[in-house]
């Protein structure tokens, strides 16, 4: 099996809306006493992910 990388592109105010989602969830797992193996990967790898600045070319049609 062949595993692919995905890339997204995000601004600073949607990567914080996403952390704080995340943490969220993450608190809510574990007032239940769920596990959050999932959520702490999640969390850890948008946390560490490298920001790069790239320029956007519109073209038309």
């Amino acid at each position: 099996m062949r595993c692919e990388k995905y890339y997204i592109a995000i601004d600073e105010n949607e990567r914080r809306i996403i952390i704080n989602a995340l943490n969220s969830l993450r608190n809510k797992l574990l007032a239940e006493g769920r596990y959050t193996d999932a959520v702490n990967d999640v969390l850890i790898k948008v946390v560490n992910a490298p920001v790069r600045k790239f320029k956007v070319k519109i073209t038309e049609g």
